[in-house]
């Protein structure tokens, strides 16, 4: 019989409808603006009755809340507020009721119903320019990761030849060539085959200079070019990590160019906090505990990190591997109950770590954390002819021991850590490990800020202009196509639930072009109706029966939907696959747009058709 789905057709269809539905309620529950509040350490605890603080401190600064929550293992605690403007001045009201033991951050809270989050259901993540918040631009020091990476290879360089028992001078490194000095041709010549043979990152060259013959190591351009890549992608890394401290939801870390990074944090109106938990961001080096008789010139002083009450240590200027070859960190008890440190390194880390640590059993080895602070630096400079005052920012270095312990055998790429005060020690020693190092420094080069208002300025508008284009596209159909065009209209109400709730279940980001993906999604959404009405309006035109027309013409307007929609699908590919940002948001939308859009249109629409239609004796359509 002409028009009739089998009941299983009926039932998927109603499935997916009713899946979509509930998918997209979340969206329905915007979250709360609110305060984070965690503790300055990892092991520091947030108790109700520092909630209770805060809460009374909010209320006498004039700030209504909508109550407080703890967070798992009272690691963390939240405050609900009312009103998304008062963020900021309820995050300084915390920070002076609290004082610096504790870590506060905006962040917005979800008030999705327990029921929607038990099945995985939760609202779309609004990008920054709808939920408002910061956008930084962090530029990679590619020089200082070259000129770290040439320290470290120094390093194993001269480890390699004293064990070898070749005598040698260090000479002075230019730009990314290591240079050693020998006595004669003869130690040149195996120097060189040795290193040749190990390391096949140089391209080494003989020269003389002063006297002496003098061994050149030039990093090949292929090397150069791996150090600049591995410095961007480790760096990548460790912000993601880095940024999770802040509690933001659905944050944006990404690459941009050759040598720079894209860090968007959405509701986050305090730039200083989150410049200062970027900053956090350091490296760490391995290095040998410095002999009692050791040369100045060789070791070098550094405090404890954090000033715990320990005098300072010397250790060795050699640096034994940096923390971005650590893979994993984890604290936990040794046999005697007392805290440890176990660490994983890479194969090459490994390598270098058992090659440093066989022949100095007993000795001390120094974890060194180190981190780049921004300062500003006062210069003169000549404005308009007139010599004026001008600070421009800087940037210094500062390194201290996180950990001091003894070597008791020979470390390869798993060892652990001992000698550590208290448990609180090594779960801090454990995060900056796990956390990662920046194999080079970062500066901030751009910065922006979009207030809260701005961006529910943009949703409402956003809301707008899906409503106006609905509004339309639906009077349009019901003018055209009457009865039909209700079918259409009910489709098109289907479609829009079901892209929203695909969204949703896939966690992509709403932005403001994607709205515009919306809105362009709805009116293409009824090409497929149009089609197909048209054809059936054509066939009962050159005399077919009603039922047979409409059969005729959803199945003849199939092919052209088709192909119609998988160009346009393929081009919203290539759109994500090589845009970037508002370029990526409007593709995700028009593209899985398309694919509800098919099915409303010509599943939905022929069922709801097909039980009004299908099967009767019908003289005349109402189109």
């Amino acid at each position: 019989m002409l028009n009739r789905y089998p009941l299983w057709k009926y039932l998927l269809i109603v499935a997916v409808l009713a899946l979509g539905l509930i998918y997209a309620m979340p969206n329905l529950y915007p979250d709360d603006p609110a305060i984070q509040i965690s503790g300055a350490s990892s092991t520091q605890s947030i108790e109700q009755s520092d909630l209770n603080r805060i809460e009374q401190a909010l209320a006498a600064a004039g700030l209504q809340t909508k109550g407080s929550e703890l967070g798992s293992n009272n690691r963390s605690g939240l405050v609900r507020l009312v009103n998304r403007s008062d963020q900021l001045q309820a995050q300084d009201v915390v920070r002076d009721a609290l004082g610096r033991d504790y870590v506060v951050a905006q962040n917005l809270a979800p008030t999705t119903p327990e029921w929607l989050s038990n099945i995985g259901a939760g609202p779309m993540t609004l990008g920054l320019d709808l939920s408002g918040g910061v956008h930084f631009l962090l530029q990679v020091d590619m020089d200082k990761a070259l000129e770290s990476r040439v320290n470290v290879y120094q390093s194993e360089v001269r480890g390699l030849m004293r064990t070898e028992g070749l005598r040698y001078r260090s000479l002075p490194t230019q730009g990314t060539t290591l240079q050693f000095g020998f006595a004669d041709e003869e130690q040149l010549a195996d120097a060189r085959r040795l290193i040749g043979k190990q390391y096949s990152q140089f391209a080494l060259t003989s020269v003389e200079k002063d006297g002496q013959q003098v061994l050149q190591l030039a990093l090949t351009d292929t090397e150069v070019a791996a150090i600049r890549e591995y410095a961007v992608k480790q760096n990548l890394t460790t912000v993601r990590n880095r940024v999770n401290e802040l509690g933001v939801a659905e944050p944006l870390v990404q690459r941009q160019g050759a040598n720079r990074i894209v860090v968007e944090l959405p509701g986050v109106q305090d730039t200083a906090e989150a410049k200062r938990v970027l900053g956090k961001t350091a490296n760490l080096e391995f290095r040998l505990a410095a002999e009692p008789d050791a040369a100045a010139a060789t070791t070098e002083t550094f405090e404890y990190h954090g000033n715990n009450g320990r005098p300072p240590a010397q250790v060795e200027r050699s640096i034994i591997i940096t923390g971005d070859q650590v893979t994993d960190a984890q604290s936990n008890y040794d046999e005697n109950g007392r805290p440890q440190v176990n660490i994983k390194l890479d194969s090459h880390g490994g390598e270098l770590m058992n090659r440093a640590t066989r022949n100095n059993i007993g000795r001390g080895m120094a974890v060194l954390f180190i981190e780049q602070r921004q300062i500003s630096r006062t210069v003169t400079q000549e404005v308009d002819g007139v010599a004026q005052q001008v600070e421009i920012p800087a940037f210094v270095e500062e390194k201290s021991i996180i950990s001091l312990a003894t070597i008791q055998s020979a470390l390869g790429n798993q060892f652990r850590i001992t000698g550590l005060d208290s448990p609180a020690e090594a779960s801090e020693l454990a995060l900056l490990l796990r956390a990662g190092g920046l194999a080079a420094p970062m500066h901030f080069v751009e910065e922006r800020t979009i207030g809260p208002s701005l961006g529910a300025e943009n949703i409402a508008k956003g809301v707008t202009a899906t409503q106006v284009g609905f509004a339309l596209v639906l009077v349009f159909m019901l003018l055209v196509y009457r009865a039909f065009g209700v079918f259409a209209g009910i489709a098109l109400t289907f479609n829009l639930v079901l892209l929203l709730a695909l969204m949703s279940m896939l966690g992509a980001t709403l932005t403001l072009p994607g709205i515009a993906g919306i809105v362009l999604t709805l009116g293409m959404a009824v090409d497929a109706n149009v089609l197909i009405f048209s054809r059936i309006k054509e066939e009962v035109a050159n005399g077919m029966s009603p039922q047979r027309a409409v059969h005729e013409g959803f199945d003849k307007a199939f092919s052209a939907i088709i192909d119609g929609n998988l160009t346009t699908l393929l081009v919203g590919v290539i759109l994500f696959a090589m845009g970037s940002g508002p370029v990526k948001g409007f593709a995700v939308t028009l593209s899985l747009g398309i694919l509800t859009s098919m099915f409303s249109a010509i599943m939905v629409t022929r069922a709801m058709v097909n039980l009004s239609v299908g099967g009767r004796d019908i003289k005349k359509l109402w189109l």
